[in-house]
């Protein structure tokens, strides 16, 4: 009787999980149509750094406020690599079923987890490798930057722009092209100047970059790192800034002239809702203005109203799909035409983009 009880208790247990379609591997429970969904967010700083890992938390908490039954956590300040394999593959042990990775050295590991993993759901950021099981995103930053550096080129006076830059990745390159098209489109005396951190967040070399850009006459500094450091730099001097990743005008209202900005909730909510009802795959998704994913923050109230009325313009073409910010005709720092008048740069050329446009001071180091 006792055996009959068994085998009868396998049978329902067996026809139960075929029912549900789930799969069961080391303590992961995952169906098709997931009712139940607990999401790991994998930062590289801190969760309150004011830039780029603030906005992804920002998302996380619209994700949890958006579809109240999901159970989010994170880890903040994961180092790249081999670390962040450990920390990934610890979610996954604990019954987390969609992780996000947001930093771009976060690729590889994730990788190498989603492959022992089929079942569960890995996003990463800003990277280009995928899976069946592990997708990546992004957004494209190039048009905000595009209109930042239609603000700077309006304002700057000394035609000296600053521009703080983490590595010199295709990343980071095609959001200073895209900054100084729009620089050097109103203003062609004017010149972008990069200093590299090699460092998503360093409060301390970023601070010490804008400081050197300041001492050799800059008026705008530029941020594309993590911080407000480089921000709060030029409002010391008296001087404008153009914020990267939040809306960085309440460190410094005096100097911000705008910001460039991530709204990534809408992309995690709706990512989770896919996994919820079954038709979540695998993509490289990079969302532009029309999306909302990226956007350019109000602009502080020393922008004159000629000025914003440009960049709306621009911006309702941008989003209207009849202007790409690279447009030919485009030439790099040594003359060479690399975008004939009348084409676009294609995106498999700003995804890999590793030189500098006509109005860059700087160089980009080899890897």
């Amino acid at each position: 009787m006792k055996r009959f009880k068994l085998v009868l208790s396998i049978l329902l247990a067996v026809a139960l999980v075929g029912a549900l379609g789930v799969f069961v591997k080391a303590g992961v429970v995952q169906a098709k149509g997931v009712k139940k969904v607990k999401a790991a967010f994998i930062y590289v700083g801190p969760r309150n750094d004011g830039g780029w890992t603030q906005a992804h938390d920002v998302g996380r908490l619209y994700l949890q406020k958006k579809i109240p039954g999901v159970k989010t956590s994170y880890s903040e300040n994961v180092k790249e690599g081999a670390p962040a394999e450990k920390v990934i593959r610890s979610y996954v042990n604990q019954g987390y079923n969609v992780i996000f990775a947001t930093s771009f050295g976060f690729m590889d590991p994730m990788l190498n987890v989603a492959k022992d993993y089929p079942k569960v759901v890995f996003e990463h950021c800003s990277g280009f490798k995928k899976a069946k099981n592990m997708g990546n995103y992004f957004g494209r930053m190039y048009q905000p930057d595009y209109l930042a550096g239609l603000v700077a080129g309006f304002m700057t006076k000394t035609n000296y722009i600053g521009f703080v830059a983490p590595f010199p990745i295709p990343e980071v390159v095609r959001e200073i092209n895209a900054f100084t098209i729009g620089v050097r489109e109103v203003n062609s005396k004017a010149k972008v100047h990069v200093i590299w951190t090699n460092s998503w967040f360093d409060p301390v070399k970023e601070g010490n970059a804008a400081q050197t850009f300041l001492s050799n006459n800059a008026d705008i500094i530029a941020s594309g790192v993590d911080s407000p450091a480089a921000i709060n730099a030029a409002a010391k001097k008296g001087k404008y800034a153009i914020g990267y990743d939040s809306d960085m005008a309440h460190f410094a209202p005096k100097a911000v002239l705008c910001s460039r900005v991530w709204n990534w909730g809408p992309f995690y909510a709706n990512t989770v809702k896919a996994v919820m009802n079954g038709t979540w795959k695998s993509e490289a998704y990079w969302g532009g203005m029309e999306t909302g994913l990226v956007k350019l923050a109000p602009y502080g109230p020393m922008v004159p109203a000629k000025v914003k009325k440009y960049v709306e313009a621009k911006k309702k073409l941008i989003i209207a799909g009849k202007f790409k910010p690279f447009s030919g005709a485009l030439y790099d720092q040594k003359g060479k035409l690399r975008v004939k008048k009348g084409q676009v740069l294609p995106d498999k050329d700003k995804l890999s983009i590793q030189w500098f446009v006509k109005g860059v001071v700087g160089s980009i180091p080899k890897s």
